[in-house]
């Protein structure tokens, strides 16, 4: 029997595979972002006990990778 249950969310997640926050096995699974009670799609970091979340902007770093913007408020993780 395979088991389907998804891992607990933890407290903070980046979608970054570079980043140490990020969880290969989280993101088998469709994860949403609710923020300040308006889900949000383009969300790329979250802390959900420092209530923050990084999103990303069309502006690109030296690097090539997109300028993120921390945005504070409530966050709230879930499965879809």
């Amino acid at each position: 029997m395979t088991d389907t249950t998804p891992p607990a969310l933890p407290d903070r997640l980046s979608v970054n595979p570079r980043s140490p926050h990020f969880v290969a096995e989280i993101f088998e699974h469709d994860v949403g972002i609710r923020f300040n009670g308006k889900e949000r799609f383009d969300v790329e970091e979250y802390c959900i006990s420092e209530g923050w979340v990084k999103v990303s902007t069309k502006s690109l770093d030296r690097r090539g990778q997109p300028l993120l913007l921390t945005r504070k408020g409530t966050v709230e993780a879930f499965y879809r």
